[in-house]
């Protein structure tokens, strides 16, 4: 590839996975920095707030500026202000805070009208919501989107790499579950939202019109979030035999990732080898 110009780099299952850190993963980040690329830690992420992140972050040793780090709750945040929207939230307790303040009903399942006190549209914002998820949540948010509410998924990943080291449901089968039953199609802010790419190349000063400029790429654990969703919005895609990554994910997707690789360290060694001196 061209000149490694930009990484975006996965969290979960790149980085860490729980609370572990991937071996050689530190080290990894520590020589794009060294190398002066500039790099951007986009995540789907939608059980711990933003806030949170950057601390457990900082406390594995990872040193992340907060512009440094893309979530899809600050998207969706950002876009219930611009278009006047009022959250009703079907998330996990602790992305609340990420919330605070906006106007609207509250949590799904709460029985609130899809018109808040102050006239505004309502807007179903649905992220992994764990163990909140329920019938009654699911349902209300279901009737909220009959009654006309926009309807936003925070990810539509279809599962994650969880603590105990088996893969656990993520936000998707429950959005996939909303979408049929309401036959409405959400705006998804996170991957594999070409928007939430470009924002994060933004930031690096790039704003893609037609085509990203060569040199950018993305690094996940996830073949169709992060590879084949960086690769839809012109980046290459690098995916990583680590996290969720299962034999045979490489295979999911046409065009195939740019490469495939063992680890963060291998993948940065690919990027890299584009810079000569």
């Amino acid at each position: 590839m061209a000149a490694c110009r930009g990484v975006l780099l996965d969290l979960d299952g790149v980085i860490y996975v729980g609370s572990r850190l991937v071996p050689g993963s530190l080290a990894a980040v520590a020589r794009l920095r060294a190398s002066g690329v500039p790099i951007r830690f986009l995540t789907n992420t939608t059980r711990t707030p933003h806030r949170l992140l950057l601390i457990k972050l900082r406390g594995m040793g990872l040193e992340v500026g907060e512009d440094e780090l893309f979530t899809p709750a600050r998207a969706a945040r950002a876009l219930l202000a611009s278009e006047g929207l009022a959250p009703r939230l079907l998330v996990h307790p602790a992305l609340e805070e990420d919330f605070a303040g906006l106007p609207g009903p509250g949590l799904a399942g709460d029985g609130a009208p899809s018109i808040n006190v102050a006239g505004q549209r309502e807007a179903v914002v649905l992220g992994d919501a764990g163990d909140a998820f329920s019938y009654a949540a699911m349902n209300e948010a279901y009737r909220a989107l009959g009654r006309g509410a926009a309807f936003l998924a925070l990810a539509n990943n279809r599962c994650f790499r969880d603590e105990d080291g088996g893969l656990s449901l993520d936000a998707g089968p429950f959005v996939a579950a909303l979408s049929f039953a309401s036959r409405r199609e959400p705006v998804v802010l996170g991957k594999p939202s070409a928007d939430f790419f470009h924002a994060a190349l933004a930031s690096m000063g790039v704003a893609p019109a037609d085509a990203v400029p060569e040199g950018f790429v993305m690094v996940g654990d996830d073949v169709e979030s992060d590879v084949g969703g960086a690769m839809a919005a012109g980046l290459a895609g690098i995916l990583v035999r680590t996290g969720k990554y299962e034999a045979g994910a490489e295979g999911h997707i046409i065009p195939p990732p740019s490469a495939v690789v063992d680890d963060l360290a291998a993948a940065v060694e690919w990027v890299l080898g584009g810079i000569k001196g």
